[in-house]
């Protein structure tokens, strides 16, 4: 643009009676072009900062160039900043193969739609000069994860251990290490082993062959096996030789048994607990400052094992770390000891009894869940005493069915959560809206805080969510997805729930 500009005034100067530019204007006019297409590298804190002149020549000069396509104004953008610098830096000292650039995506939107930039930030990494294939940035945003994920894409995923003494070495190195036993190390199982290596970045990896080592560890087939020092020590996944290795799933088995059996959840362990992808959480909620309580683990330990890979084990201190999220369960920490079983999928709870907190009840409750016999325990705030006299109408868990279903009503809903800027930016078409129909009989504005108030058939998932339940039988529901505006809104409710087709806009301009 600066460019065109330049051009511009060039030709309509002489066209005004201008007089011919000085040589030293034009001077300074060919140093701007030649600062607005240069390919030079130009760095900030260790990352190159790259545009359409020089993206070309970064990846030629750089075996593996990872690049952070950004936003400015994106604030994750400027919360992984200072990670992807301190990440660049570490790498630069260590190879001169492996880069970290950054484009703005807002800037250089040629670049932005080469490579299918749709949000921010997002890590795309080149190898080998090539741009046709980028490979996208599956590890931990944060300075480690960077480096570790890198490395591991720098030198080779596994260590080849050859000799007893090396593979014990390698084996107590760490608490968690695995190693792949291959007979072919060319095969397509260890191939597969490899690739999960590649990705799996926060365990080292060895791989051996040698007849010796896997005497050494008791073994006479392809085997994958995951030492630890906790627990049970170590747990084989033997290679099945029709089916190979399947990769997510060697993922995953690697995932869930690497971590202990219960979790303690902290903030070193937290990022641990909610990637795992584990459908159900079971959670033991105590005061770790109580003798009498901590005791309670035994029990809950010792039913863990039983549902390994379905259930994840956490234990949650009330006085502690664990104190930030009993809002969420509508918990205090007077309520210690407790067990509650949480779907991950829907955030639907559901409370044991506390009659018993042995292995054998605990179990049983579990089971109880997995196979529906056992009904989620659902949040609800005291309704208002005013929560009818108002334009908007205030549900709750408690009062939900009776407005949202009343056959005679047509009842359109917010759902929110109070701390939601967007939800906070309705507030006000949403009054003016309750204002507009408070004196119609037949329709309802309402509004459920849903951070406070649980519902059994209705899962909210983003907010705010709009909802509305038209009158008749059927329990019927229709999601309203278009504008946030009140005039869009009265539209949708006077046309009975569903906004009227515009005519095609016809323009005078041929």
């Amino acid at each position: 643009l600066v460019w065109l500009l330049v051009l511009s005034l060039a030709w309509l100067c002489p066209a005004a009676g201008a007089e011919e530019k000085d040589g030293e204007v034009a001077a300074e006019e060919e140093e701007e072009e030649e600062e607005v297409l240069s390919d030079e590298l130009e760095e900030e804190e260790d990352v190159l900062v790259l545009h359409e002149h020089n993206f070309a020549r970064a990846l030629s000069e750089h075996r593996l160039l990872l690049v952070e396509f950004y936003a400015p104004w994106c604030g994750h953008c400027q919360q992984l900043a200072p990670d992807f610098a301190q990440a660049a830096s570490t790498l630069r000292n260590e190879s001169s193969l492996v880069r970290l650039g950054k484009v703005d995506a807002t800037a250089q939107t040629a670049l932005a739609s080469e490579f299918g930039i749709t949000s921010y930030p997002t890590l795309k990494l080149f190898r080998d000069g090539n741009r046709t294939h980028p490979v996208a940035y599956t590890g931990r945003r944060d300075a480690e994860g960077i480096v570790r994920w890198m490395q591991r894409r720098a030198g080779p995923s596994a260590t080849l251990l050859q000799d007893t003494d090396t593979a014990a070495a390698f084996v107590s190195s760490q608490d968690v290490v695995v190693i792949g036993f291959f007979k072919d190390l060319g095969g397509e199982a260890a191939q597969a082993f490899l690739e999960v290596a590649s990705e799996v970045v926060d365990m080292p990896f060895g791989v051996a062959e040698e007849d010796q080592l896997f005497q050494a560890y008791g073994l006479s087939a392809d085997t994958v096996c995951l030492f630890k020092k906790f627990d049970e020590g170590r747990t084989d996944f033997p290679v099945d030789p029709t089916r190979s290795l399947d990769i997510a799933e060697l993922t995953q088995l690697l995932r869930v048994h690497s971590m202990k059996l219960v979790m303690e959840f902290n903030s070193e362990t937290s990022n641990q607990i909610f990637s795992l992808k584990i459908p159900h959480h079971m959670i033991l909620f105590l005061n770790k400052s109580s003798s009498g309580q901590l005791s309670l683990q035994d029990g809950f330990r010792a039913a863990a094992s039983t549902f390994r890979g379905k259930v994840l084990f956490v234990v949650v201190d009330v006085v502690g770390y664990g104190a930030e999220v009993l809002p969420f369960f509508g918990m205090t920490p007077a309520d210690a000891p407790t067990l509650r079983l949480i779907k991950m999928e829907n955030n639907r709870k559901y409370q044991m009894e506390q009659d018993s907190f042995s292995d054998t009840a605990i179990r049983s409750f579990i089971q109880g869940v997995l196979d529906g016999r056992v009904k989620p325990r659902l949040l609800s705030a005291e309704p208002p005493e005013d929560w009818d006299k108002r334009p908007v109408k205030v549900l709750v868990g408690k009062t939900f069915e009776q407005v949202a279903f009343d056959e005679t009503k047509n009842v359109f809903v917010k759902f929110y959560a109070p701390w939601c800027s967007h939800c906070q930016a309705m507030v006000a078409a949403w009054e003016e809206l309750g204002e507009r129909y408070k004196d119609h009989k037949d329709i309802v504005i309402a509004e459920l805080d849903s951070t406070a108030n649980e519902l059994e058939n209705i899962t909210i998932s983003g907010f705010p969510t709009l909802h509305y339940f038209p009158a008749g039988p059927g329990r019927k529901m229709v999601e309203y997805k278009s504008a946030r505006d009140v005039e869009t809104f009265s539209k949708f409710l006077e046309n009975g729930g569903t906004l009227p087709e515009e005519p095609p806009v016809v323009s005078d301009v041929p």
